[in-house]
């Protein structure tokens, strides 16, 4: 009998919003202890869910955690991660697991030759393959993001008067950079947005974050690299609608049935990896057509063909209109 189930997922912010409808369902249909082991900077996208028991963090290396694993004396591993790392450490824990299928021969077919072989199935319903053994199924809720009391954000003291009414949140910045509108597009598209836009990201985002809000002093603030991951998700949570590329904050907003409006680049939806059973308004914003796209199934810091088409030849127009009537 299963009393005790360690889930594995080590990275990265969207994959883990991702697995929470299968922890959600794990906990609700077997009502068993729920263990999940994370890198440390992610522990803070799953510290309040209420449906893990345990929540277990690595800073390198997976011996660190190792001794403490093994005196858990676990029924069953659940591994949402599946690479050489997790394989590992299931072979040292010795336990009975299941992996979800990552069907990398056929996102390397699709990259590579752009022949499209990839299933209609999203990334979630794919890492639910990693318990029908156990018989769990997805109970068609979405995804989960919880955030800690301590950091919900009052947004009374963060802007002005004329958001309290409404806002969009823009998410600047991705891990890569073919991902991202270009700064010079932003600036375009923000001349057509009539709605106040708050700007979220990392440190990293900023600077440019400082340079939008500049020149659009009068319907933006910037509070990219401001707030903790927690605090930014909100934010989120508080809005009236998300502009976002295919990013983490992507699935956060979509935990949220936020408005979305998506704008994607080098990557595509068919790669799997979409707003995951939104129950709002949801918009793809892409040039299609072209015959590099996509390029990879993450991205680049550069367009390798050097005119970055899919950012470049956005329609523009119609992302602001998707936008406009939710001031």
């Amino acid at each position: 009998m299963i009393k005790k189930i360690l889930i594995l997922r080590f990275s990265s912010i969207g994959d883990i919003v991702l697995t929470t409808p299968v922890v959600r369902c794990l906990k609700n249909q077997l009502g068993v202890e729920i263990h999940y082991l994370t890198k440390a900077p992610f522990r803070t996208i799953l510290s309040e869910n209420p449906y893990i028991d345990k929540l277990i963090t690595f800073e390198k290396s997976t011996d660190v955690v190792l001794d403490l694993l093994k005196n858990e004396k676990y029924d069953f591993v659940v591994d949402l991660h599946n690479n050489i790392r997790t394989l590992k450490l299931k072979g040292k824990l010795g336990v009975k697991s299941a992996a979800f299928p990552k069907l990398n021969v056929r996102k390397w077919i699709y990259v590579n030759t752009k022949w499209d072989v990839m299933p209609d199935i999203h990334l979630v319903d794919r890492y639910f393959k990693a318990v029908e053994s156990l018989g769990v199924q997805s109970d068609g809720l979405g995804l989960d993001y919880y955030i800690p009391e301590s950091d919900q954000v009052d947004l009374n003291e963060i802007l002005p008067p004329s958001f309290q009414s409404g806002y969009w949140v823009y998410t600047l910045g991705a891990q890569y950079k073919t991902k991202c509108l270009p700064e010079e597009k932003i600036n375009e598209l923000l001349d057509l947005i009539d709605a106040p836009i708050v700007f979220l990201g990392g440190k990293e985002d900023a600077t440019l974050g400082e340079r939008l809000a500049a020149r659009f002093p009068l319907k933006s603030i910037n509070l990219a690299g401001k707030l903790n991951l927690n605090q930014s998700a909100s934010v989120v949570q508080q809005s009236s609608g998300v502009v976002c590329h295919d990013t983490g904050l992507m699935h956060m907003a979509s935990a949220f049935q936020k408005k979305l409006a998506v704008i994607w680049g080098n990557t595509t939806p068919k790669i799997g990896m979409y707003p995951y059973l939104p129950k709002s308004e949801v918009e793809y914003f892409e040039v299609k057509d072209l015959h590099c796209r996509p390029c990879s199934k993450i991205g680049f810091q550069k367009c390798p063909k050097g005119h970055f088409k899919c950012m470049n030849n956005q329609d523009l127009e119609a992302i602001a209109a998707f936008v406009n009537p939710y001031k």
